[in-house]
This record gives C-alpha cells, structure tokens and sequence, in this order.
C-alpha cells in the first residue's frame, strides 16, 4: 500500500514577507482581505522588518519609543505595502546605479620621454615586465620609481548603470543575517536558516519529540539552489577575490555548493543522520526535490522528508547575464510597452507582465520549504493536514535548436499530472474544481508556448475554463524557488478561498491561446472547499520541465477518513487541537517581533562513542530508535 505524503507544515521567505501561518499569501490578495486580516498582514510586515516589536506587554518602534500599535500601522501602511513584491531595486549588495567595473585601457606617454611613475616594492608585479627601469627612491627604500618606453596597460576603476532597476527583493528592511549568528554565510545561506526555521516551528510539534519517536535513517532532507551561493562570501567571492587583489578564504567554496542548503539544514537545525540531497533542474529544482521527498515518503522507506530551495541571485552579474540573453524586462524595455518617453521612469511593479504583451522576467530572491509526513504519522501526531502531494512528473525536451528555448517535455508533464489528478478526485472535478499555477515568466516564448501546453491538455481533458493563476506577477522569479512560491500559493489559496490575480496585466496578449483557459485578471473568491487539485508547472532552461498535482486539504482528509477510518480520525482531530494552538502560538510570537529561528552550532555533536552497532541495528546514544540494519535484498533471484 502507498503511503501518502501529505504536507503538514511550510514556511520561508520571499518578497511577500514570512511564508508560514498564510502571512506571504495575504500579502498578494492584500486588497480582497478583510480589515481585521489586512492590519495582521501589515503587522507581520512591521514586525519582520524590525520596525516594530512587542516586549513585556509594551509595543515598542525601532528606537525603542513606546507606540501605539494600531496608530503605527495606519501610518506606515502604505510604506510597508511598497516595500513589498516586485518594485524598484533598492539596493542591497549593490547600487543599480553604480556598478562597480574594470575599464580596460592603455597609458602612453604624452611626449618622446618614458611613462614614469612608483609604487611601494611590495606591489610589484610577478613578473616585472622586462621593459620597465626600476630605480629606489633613496628617501624611502621601500617605494620604487619605474620608468618604461612600452606604454602601460592598466584597469581604471569606474561605474555604470545597469539595465534593469526592478526585482523581487525580500521585504525592505528585513535582514536575514540579523535572525541568527550568520558568521558571513551567502545570503541564500542566511534565508535558508530562517526559511527552514519558519517551517519546523509551523510544525507545532516539537522537533526532539519527533525525532525520539522516527529512527533517524526514515527521516530526508533535499534542499538547495540552482544557481548557487553567488554573493561575496560564497562562489562569487571565490571567483572574483584575486582579481580585485583579495584574498580567497576557507569557507568561500564550500559555502557556495548548490547543496549546502540541505547541509545547513541537517547540520545547524535538526541534527539529521538521515538520507540527504539536492536535484538540481533550473527553473524547476523545487519540483525535483520536492519529487526526492515524495517518492520517499510513498515507498515507504522514509516516514518523513524535508524540501525546499533558497535562491538569492541579487548581485549585478547575474542581472547583467540574463539582460545579455534578453531574458530580463529592462527599463526602457518596459516604456516601449507603456509608450513612455526615455526620462520616464517606469512603472517597476509592473514589470512582470505574464501572457500580456511583455518583455521579460524580473528575477527574485526566496527561500520555501515543506515538511512531509506519511498518512499514519499524520494520524499518531495529530500534524495538520495542508494538502497533499499526489504525484510529480519531469520530462526533457529531447533535442532542441536553443538550449534556452521551449520543447515538448512540459506537454508530456502536464498530461500526466491532469491524468494523475483525474485518478484521485474524477474526470468531472478534475474539470470544474481544479487550477493551474503556470509558471508564466512574463517573456514573449513564455506567454505563446505555456499557453499552448495548458490550452491544448485542458481541452484534451475536457476541461471548458481552466483557471490559470500566475504568482510571479507579484513574487517575480526566484529561479530554483519558483515552484516553492506557486505551491506556497495554492496552499493559501485553498486556506483564505482566494485564487490571486495575474498582477498588472489588463489584458491578454494576442499571441496567447485562450480558447480553454480562464486567465485570472483580478482576484477570485472561491466557495469553501471548491477547489480539489492545484497543478503546478515549472519551465526551466535546458529542457528541465516539471508539474506536480498537489492535492487540497480537504480532499487529503477524506481520503485518510477512507484509509484510517472515522474512528482514527476523531483520535486524530483531537491530537490536532494542541498542535493549532501551538502554531498559533507561533504565529502570534512572530506577530510581535520574536525571532525564533534555529541554529544550533556546535551542539549535540556525535562520535563515534556514541553509537552502539552490532549485526541488526545501530542505536544512538541520543534517544532516537535503533537503526535497523535488516537491509531488504532486491535480488534474492539472482543470487545462490
């Protein structure tokens, strides 16, 4: 029998605030919510930011000035809702403005003498060039004067402005370093920390317990980026440090694997021993992992799995490589499509426009995760029930003309995942109670192929108007979490009965095939438990295509009503009542300020004298069940 995974905890971060307890997701319906939801929202905004925090009873601002919370909010308001989403760059690791650069040339003498000039003996270079007539300066023995009739090459520091001023950034004012001792970890590093915290601490559950009760080897780990740790302090550091006359250090090339999520997460935050990993697929690496977990979870050789990504791609060669591949919605990109005059600044949240007339993407940073457990822990934990992961499919283009360019294998992904839908929930719900989260970039190839695949499965499958939401309308494209932000968004909309809109967009473009699809122009209210199935599409680079079915929480509970029977379910429904409160506990902790991220450095290391082994298990000195070393043999036909 299958086990289930079913998600029963999230949480992250990504321009729209704090993932976890639906926060991120309010942030995108912000203006279809209520009064009551929309002050929590603002106030989960001000309190991520470090603008406002609550200390003994006392609502407190950044100087430390007693406030009145509801007054602060009203007047910020709207400062906070625009450093949110998709907007200008503000700068950051860099000032769009004023990048850095090299600019080579060559210095000739203006007259029939030599180019003469010095330097200190410890910058010569290796080795002296031969033309160059060295003589010491007798007042200072350490400073040399050169003399050459050759010319000099030389890289004159200088700056330019680059082409693109919007992206995605996480919340104006939130630092990820300041949630923990980030010891100058990459950024994605840093998210990770406080992404995957976001996420165990929603569990409501204690992580200690969990571990004393499922023997380390059934729990995994997939997690990573796609691009890798590319800041200073990660591979872009390593690459670059001689060549501005630094130095490489220790920690720069380990701490840029693409991996090292994963590894932070087993190392610093839970302690695991279990299997670990990272599947890399460009655009749709969240998928991969995601895919890991699952399959994990339903062979049964894993009771629970630990998914997600962390992306921060916010330094200026990667903006200046997607502008050079025309991938990314420039600023005067952007004014042709508006018809606006060159000293017109555009309208950046705007700048992703999908399956309208567009020009573009605009990149972003996030970090999301998901905890998975199998349906009988579910039942013994009481853990809440979110969703859950049906299947996932992943196709190749076969041979392409553009590594870059669209195929056939996102058609074959999205068939079998309306095929895998229609299993669970029916052909008839699988056309009226189902959506589409694209993966709608907002470039011209994006808009005519996606909706070509969607168009012609949905009428293959029967399905008239298939609702198609399009998140990085808000969130932009946070590369390897770009599947992690549509799945945090269907989870949301499941919970607040809201389907988001494709921000921005008027109307569809031309060239964007509409016949059986229902693009979503403004937001949606849906009727409680209308919505059985989300399928989530994911387009990367080099023909890496992935589309999941996740299931409804609602669905997902009647069918471990139908496995475990009633009688388990109400033993269940009131273990969960605790767990909710504690989730509410920490949504509420995190309302009012109250960092709780999980790092644990140096602590709980094991050695070898804390293992115990023998023939048929290991046990650990540190309360988790005994491994069992009763190793199943797959090919008991084939040996003697």
């Amino acid at each position: 029998m299958v086990k289930l995974p079913v998600i029963v905890s999230f949480g992250g971060i990504n321009a729209a605030g704090r993932s976890s307890g639906h926060n991120g997701f309010r942030r995108l319906v912000f203006d279809q919510t209520n009064a009551l939801t929309q002050k929590a929202t603002l106030q989960q905004l001000a309190a991520l930011t470090g603008q406002i925090q609550r200390t003994d009873g006392t609502w407190r601002d950044a100087k430390g000035s007693t406030v009145d919370v509801d007054a602060f909010l009203a007047k910020h308001r709207q400062d906070l809702l625009n450093g949110t989403l998709i907007r200008k760059f503000n700068g950051g690791a860099f000032d769009p403005d004023a990048i850095p650069i090299h600019q080579r040339t060559r210095l000739e003498a203006t007259g029939s003498g030599p180019i003469c000039f010095s330097l200190k003996r410890k910058d010569l270079p290796n080795p002296v060039p031969s033309a160059w007539q060295i003589t010491s300066d007798s007042s200072d023995p350490e400073r040399l004067t050169i003399r050459t009739d050759s010319g000099l090459p030389v890289m004159l520091p200088s700056f330019r402005a680059s082409e693109v001023h919007s992206a995605a950034q996480l919340p104006h004012g939130f630092d990820p370093a300041g949630s923990y001792p980030s010891r100058n970890h990459p950024r994605a590093l840093q998210m990770t920390v406080f992404g995957a915290s976001d996420a165990v601490n929603a569990l409501g559950l204690d992580w200690e317990a969990i571990r004393k009760r499922v023997p380390a080897d059934q729990i995994s780990v997939y997690a990573g980026s796609c691009l890798g740790q590319l800041d200073y302090n990660g591979n872009g550091g390593m690459l670059k440090a001689r060549l501005l006359g630094k130095k490489v250090t220790s920690k720069q090339l380990p701490l840029g694997l693409n991996e090292m999520p994963a590894d932070f997460i087993n190392a610093y935050l839970l302690g695991s021993l279990g299997t670990t990993g990272h599947n890399n697929g460009a655009c749709a690496t969240f998928l991969y992992n995601l895919r890991q977990g699952m399959r994990d979870i339903q062979s049964g050789s894993h009771r629970i799995a630990v998914v997600g990504t962390s992306e921060s791609c916010m330094v200026p060669e990667v903006f200046e490589a997607f502008i050079t591949m025309g991938a990314l919605a420039s600023d005067n990109s952007l004014r042709q499509l508006d018809g606006l005059n060159p000293d017109v600044l555009p309208d950046y949240r705007r700048a992703c426009r999908p399956f309208c007339k567009n020009s573009g993407f605009t990149l972003a940073e996030s970090a999301q995760f998901v905890v998975l457990f199998d349906d009988e822990l579910v039942m013994e934990t009481g853990a809440t029930v979110y969703g859950a992961v049906n299947d996932i499919f992943i196709h190749a283009d076969g041979y392409k003309k553009s590594i870059t360019g669209p195929g056939l294998g996102n058609y074959l992904t999205v068939a079998k995942a309306l095929a895998a839908t229609r299993n669970v929930i029916g052909e008839q719900r699988t056309q009226r109670n189902s959506f589409v989260q694209a993966h709608g970039t907002g470039t011209p190839q994006n808009r005519v192929s996606e909706s070509e695949i969607l168009n012609r499965l949905a009428a293959t499958f029967g399905i008239e108007k298939w609702p198609v939401a399009a998140v990085k309308s808000q969130l932009g494209h946070s590369v390897a979490s770009a599947s992690g932000d549509q799945i945090i968004a269907s989870l949301g909309a499941w919970s607040e009965n809201i389907l988001p809109e494709i921000a921005g967009v008027d109307q569809i473009a031309d060239d964007v095939a509409t016949e059986h699809l229902d693009f979503l122009l403004e937001h949606r209210e849906l009727a409680p438990e209308s919505m059985d199935a989300a399928l989530i599409n994911a387009k990367g680079f080099g023909g890496n295509n992935a589309t999941a079915s996740i299931l409804s929480p609602h669905v997902t509970r009647r069918m471990l009503t139908k496995r475990h029977g009633k009688k388990t379910l109400v033993g269940y429904t009131t273990r969960n009542e605790s767990i909710i409160e504690e989730q509410e506990r920490y949504n509420t902790a995190c309302s009012e300020g109250k960092n709780q991220s999980i790092y644990k450095f140096d602590h709980g290391v094991l050695t070898g004298e804390d293992l115990a082994i023998d023939k048929s298990a290991a046990q650990l000195s540190n309360g988790s069940p005994a491994i069992s070393l009763s190793v199943p043999h797959h090919f008991s036909d084939m040996c003697d």
